[in-house]
């Protein structure tokens, strides 16, 4: 199987990778961002949850572990699934629809009555969390130019920051505070269900798919809305095809139509675009899901997708395994909500700066190294945490385990959609983040076990463990830093 036919010198990818950072660029960023805070707000809601109904209900630490794996175990399907589709339908909508899944099945969560129940509805919830981070990635990868993609995806990564932030700051302030508090953080949840209709229509589709779909119009209409949006960075538009890029003009008046934005570009522009493309404007013929997935396993793509599937794993299960039991964790060991909350909050806020040395590191040392030291520094600071024993050493090492594994997972969401092809993109970054979700159900599920075994030094050893297991499989992935994106 091969990818779209070798792009000429005017192609979208081209034009993609000579633009600045623009207002257009910056609305993608912030659009798909606030998605991905929404979800881990998600996600980071059901750790304090957790401590409550722990406390509410009489829950077993077996039974609390299966509201946690339960929401995983649809996110391993979702992220399976939704791979797949959004090569077959597109970024966008795919993204919306996960949105509205998961937001409804939360907010229905402030219902439930039992156990059952809930385990029921996070598992819908998953589908759409699932489905949906490993879209966005691509979706935010395939519009960022090159020399500022990784450092990009790892911005959008720190939204997760700001979400489990929030969910901090519910957990602390809402939860202990209200009758029912627990209720009232589902129903906050809800938010994405709204924030959907938002990205259905406030952002475009991805460029790249379009072409590599055949629907080149609506291609170079989403090109050109971003060539005519103004820089945001004060550098100048690089040259394609041996003349400079449409200069930056305010953007025109919104027609809801691509033919309009088409028609708004000039004239020499047009027809020198309109010659790269292919006459026919018949869709070219497309993999089957099940030659994209065969394609991951190509002597190409084997090693970095085996190398994927490992850091993803291993980094689902210490992550997951550490973030989703702290309160509880604190609360077991006789710090009453409030105060276990207050920790973790304080342990939250050290994930920002985590992302802004990823950031910039990523640029600078590439994909690889960066990801593999911060993974290396998060097994130094879980060995730390597990045999804190101070208030102040468990904050501090917890803020160290913050700092390093979201730098981490910054990293990680970069490299993984730069390792594949336009065609497969999607599938590979969607299957990836599905091998670690299998982790974290497995992950929540072990952690009263290693408790009984060896309390929680053992615990944090295990996640070590598997962060340094994570640290030497990175090497197994392809650096494209500053590389085009379908460049293999």
């Amino acid at each position: 199987m091969t990818d779209a036919p070798a792009r000429t010198d005017t192609s979208v990818a081209a034009r993609l990778d000579a633009l600045p950072f623009t207002r257009a660029h910056l609305k993608v960023l912030t659009g798909s961002g606030i998605g991905w805070a929404l979800d881990a707000m998600d996600v980071g809601l059901v750790s304090f949850i957790l401590a409550a109904l722990t406390a509410e209900w009489a829950l077993k630490p077996e039974q609390a572990s299966w509201i946690a794996s339960a929401g995983f175990v649809g996110m391993a399907v979702g992220a399976s699934l939704g791979g797949l589709l959004a090569d077959r339908f597109g970024r966008r909508s795919v993204f919306a629809v996960t949105l509205l899944i998961y937001g409804l099945a939360t907010g229905a969560s402030a219902l439930v009555g039992g156990l059952v129940a809930l385990i029921v509805l996070r598992l819908l919830v998953g589908l759409g969390l699932g489905a949906e981070l490993p879209v966005a990635s691509t979706y935010v990868s395939e519009f960022a130019p090159a020399r500022m993609r990784g450092r990009l995806i790892v911005i959008l990564e720190a939204f997760w920051a700001v979400g489990w932030t929030a969910a901090a700051l519910i957990g602390f302030l809402v939860i202990p505070s209200v009758a029912d508090g627990w209720r009232w953080a589902f129903a906050i949840g809800a938010v994405p269900a709204l924030y959907a209709l938002i990205v259905r229509w406030g952002l475009p589709e991805s460029a790249r798919w379009l072409e590599n779909r055949g629907r080149h119009g609506e291609a170079d209409a989403v090109v050109t809305r971003f060539e005519q949006s103004p820089s945001l960075d004060g550098s100048r538009r690089r040259r394609v095809g041996g003349a400079p890029t449409p200069a930056a003009s305010p953007a025109p008046a919104a027609s809801g139509t691509a033919s309009a934005l088409a028609a708004a570009t000039a004239p020499s522009a047009a027809t020198s675009r309109s010659a790269a493309a292919p006459a026919s404007s018949t869709t070219p013929a497309q993999p089957t899901a099940w030659q994209r997935m065969r394609e991951l396993w190509s002597v190409e793509f084997r090693v970095r997708t085996a190398s994927l599937w490992l850091v993803w794993f291993c980094v689902n299960f210490a992550y997951y395994g550490a973030f989703i039991w702290i309160p509880s964790l604190l609360f077991a060991q006789g710090y009453d909500l409030v105060k276990s909350f207050g920790f973790t909050l304080i342990i939250t806020l050290a994930q920002l700066p985590g992302y802004a040395v990823a950031a910039w590191l990523i640029e600078v040392w590439g994909r690889r190294l960066t990801l593999s030291v911060f993974l290396v520094g998060s097994a130094v600071s879980a060995l730390w945490f597990g045999t804190a024993g101070t208030e102040g050493a468990i904050i501090t090492a917890g803020m160290a385990l913050s700092f390093f594994n979201l730098g981490a997972w910054g990293a990680l969401y970069a490299v993984t959609p730069e390792n594949y092809p336009t065609s497969v993109r999607a599938t590979g970054s969607g299957w990836a983040a599905a091998v670690g979700r299998i982790a974290s159900i497995i992950a929540p599920l072990s952690v009263p076990y290693l408790l009984n075994l060896g309390g929680v030094p053992l615990l944090f050893t295990v996640f070590a463990a598997f962060f340094v297991v994570a640290a030497a499989a990175t090497w197994g992935l392809a650096d494209r830093k500053g590389a085009a994106l379908d460049d293999r």
